[in-house]
């Protein structure tokens, strides 16, 4: 560490992804899409495998958009670096799933936006956290109990040793004990070592980190308080009056440190302190009307499109229908939407029937779930606790094991699409070819929102990616622009 800082804020462990969610079928390339092998049903299958994405926000993405798509049966394969990621996948996962009778698309929304980039959390939050934990204990204690549950989740690959470590990650969730991880100050303390001599004037690092970096490199929605805040305590999403006060367990990781020249396991927060969790769902949107400004500002915020996005994605997973935002004579925001007053909703669109308060979207997902279920009550029994994915499989794969794929042989070939984050670039080598499936599209992270890296060395970094994709036999689709693009997309190429 050097007076000025350490100079590594974007941590170890990458809890949020470095770039926007993506629908993996939009981003896959035509010819990888035609190259399909249906299986015996004559249903094309997809496989994606993703590495280190951090976050579920691609996966969730993908899923809940499948139906804009032809049917396809779709597999997802994830590799991580930390167990951590892998409960949190679980965790965002069945946040998606939860029933419309047990939990409103609006209180899904903020309950995974406040899990995902929150330090701190409300205490019914943490409640939920608790009980979720107790289920995945036997998750992945009892595989089937697991397949009873969550059908389309598969743990079987992961080792003895992972599966054990991950019960051993959910039972520190489990525990409420706050004084377990103090994570206030363990925030300040990584902010302290990241600023070093300028933690004093933090503001101003705070200030110029937001204007001459985030907003130079397109994030120029992200509102200057929710920033500063976010950088300051580590909370980035406050959607309703409520006490933030209890410690986000699913934020906390071990890491071996150096202490007094030994090393010794610690458990802490070392993820991103720089970038912000707005970057993943919160500085695009397929709603236009939210990117508008007025005298030269943005009307809304990078936190209200965040809860825009993920409430579409909610709406779509179980609607099979596009999230629509409608507008009224105030300019309702989308809390004021998706909120109780629906006969003030339904008075300033002057008509019933295009208003959609909450409790109207209740019943269209209701009525989704009994068509998915086959009943004809959401009240009466059903199969499962969760919402269905009748054509989706999630496969948990062993830490870092992507170069070892190709020695098995049901990977040989399978996946169509490949994803990898900036984090895991390292993994881009020429036994990646032999896992590919025929004309497979090949999608990197860039380091465009790594805010450490200087310009030059984020193209620098680009290149290398292209380099690194032409040895594993892939060739780039179109130029790679660092200073544009937040991801470099590659197809396989074709035998002679």
């Amino acid at each position: 560490m050097t007076a000025c800082g350490t100079g590594e804020g974007f941590g170890t462990v990458t809890w949020w992804g470095f770039s926007p969610a993506m629908d993996f079928q939009k981003q896959g390339l035509s010819a990888s899409m035609k190259a399909l092998r249906s299986n015996e049903d004559g249903v094309p299958e997809l496989n994606i495998l993703m590495v280190g994405a951090g976050d579920s926000r691609h996966l969730l993405t993908t899923i809940c958009r499948a139906h804009r798509w032809p049917t396809r049966k779709i597999h997802f394969y994830i590799v991580e670096n930390n167990l951590e990621l892998l409960g949190r996948h679980l965790l965002f996962l069945t946040i998606a799933l939860e029933r419309p009778s047990t939990m409103g698309l609006r209180e899904k929304t903020e309950l995974l936006l406040e899990l995902f980039g929150n330090s701190l959390i409300r205490s019914q939050t943490a409640t939920y956290l608790q009980e979720r934990a107790n289920d995945f204990i036997r998750y992945v204690t009892d595989l089937d109990y697991l397949e009873k549950k969550l059908p389309m989740v598969d743990m079987s690959g992961l080792k003895f040793k992972e599966r054990d470590q991950l019960e051993a990650i959910f039972k520190f969730w489990r525990d409420a004990d706050a004084k377990t991880f103090q994570i206030s100050k363990l925030w300040d303390l990584r902010s302290r070592q990241y600023l070093g001599n300028r933690y004093d004037s933090k503001k101003g690092v705070y200030d110029w980190d937001l204007h001459m970096k985030l907003y130079d490199r397109g994030a120029n929605i992200i509102n200057n308080r929710q920033y500063y805040q976010w950088r300051d305590k580590g909370l980035a999403f406050e959607n309703r009056e409520g006490l933030y006060d209890v410690p986000n367990k699913s934020l906390a990781s071990g890491m071996l440190v150096n202490c007094k020249g030994e090393k010794i396991a610690a458990r802490g927060f070392w993820g991103d302190i720089v970038t912000s969790p707005y970057v993943a769902f919160g500085i695009v949107s397929e709603e236009e009307s939210l990117l508008k400004k007025a005298n030269g500002i943005y009307v809304k915020t990078a936190q209200d499109i965040s809860q825009h996005n993920v409430t579409a994605l909610f709406h779509e997973l179980v609607s099979k229908e596009r999230y629509v935002l409608l507008p009224s004579k105030e300019e309702a925001t989308l809390t004021e939407i998706t909120d109780e007053d629906e006969d003030e909703l339904k008075e300033a669109s002057g008509t019933k029937d295009k208003a959609t308060g909450e409790s109207e979207q209740m019943v269209t997902e209701g009525q989704a779930v009994k068509q998915c279920h086959g009943l004809d009550s959401v009240s009466g029994p059903a199969e499962y606790d969760y919402l269905p994915l009748p054509d989706v499989n999630i496969h948990f794969l062993p830490l870092n094991c992507v170069t070892e794929l190709h020695n098995k042989s049901n990977y040989r070939n399978l996946f169509n699409v490949i994803y990898l984050s900036c984090s895991m670039v390292h993994q881009l080598k020429p036994e990646l070819e032999q896992i590919a499936a025929p004309r497979a599209t090949l999608i990197v992270e860039l380091t465009k929102f790594m805010l450490d890296l200087r310009s030059e060395t984020v193209s620098k970094f680009a290149n290398r990616v292209s380099e690194l994709g032409a040895g594993a036999g892939f060739l780039p689709v179109g130029s790679v622009d660092s200073d544009r693009d937040a991801f470099a997309r590659f197809q396989l190429k074709e035998d002679p």
